[in-house]
């Protein structure tokens, strides 16, 4: 067992290693803080959505900036599409699965707001119709994702995509690279 933690701890150092040498995707990294605090700035929404694990990062971002990451601050206008059950779960039931991202984007989504849709695949078809939703209003559009980013890459204005197509290894570079986010984000609406 302790070889099989050695090994996967390995993995994962290997690939912060890749994400720290790879000059392209921090600078997606950058972008993505810019564009969230020129939103946020302005009050408008920051809507963060994904499934199963990427449900739990999306709910995990959004209380780090209502609530607080490392500094005393105001709230921020910030949103996870998956945390009210009962729009979830009557809209799937009375409509499509597919679009339960969607219409919480028409109901809270503005222009000037940020769509942050998370996938460890890509592929998820209520996050990529979400990100087409945000477009179609005007709303910026970053895509958290494995290697290439999938289907979702054509929607989203910044992808940041971590170079595996390992789901435990992505999600943990994920929460890495959403800390750091988060923590430039509260640094910057702190000044």
């Amino acid at each position: 067992m302790e070889d099989v933690f050695l090994t996967r701890t390995r993995e994962t150092v290997n690939l912060l290693s890749q994400v720290m040498s790879n000059k392209g995707l921090t600078k997606r990294i950058e972008e993505t803080v810019s564009v969230i605090v020129s939103a946020l700035k302005l009050d408008k929404p920051l809507l963060v959505c994904g499934n199963g694990g990427s449900s739990s990062d999306a709910l995990h971002i959004a209380g780090e900036l209502v609530g607080r990451f490392l500094v005393e601050r105001k709230a921020c206008n910030v949103i996870a599409l998956s945390a009210n059950s009962s729009v979830l779960t009557a809209w799937a039931n009375d409509y499509s699965y597919n679009t339960i991202f969607s219409r919480q984007v028409e109901a809270h989504g503005c222009n000037g707001g940020v769509l942050w849709g998370i996938s460890t695949s890509g592929n998820s078809e209520n996050v990529i119709l979400a990100l087409k939703q945000a477009k179609d209003m005007g709303m910026k559009t970053i895509g958290l994702t494995g290697d290439g980013g999938g289907t979702m890459a054509e929607s989203c204005d910044i992808l940041v995509d971590v170079p595996s197509k390992t789901t435990p290894r992505i999600q943990e570079l994920h929460i890495v690279i959403y800390h750091y986010i988060c923590e430039m984000v509260e640094a910057k609406i702190s000044q």
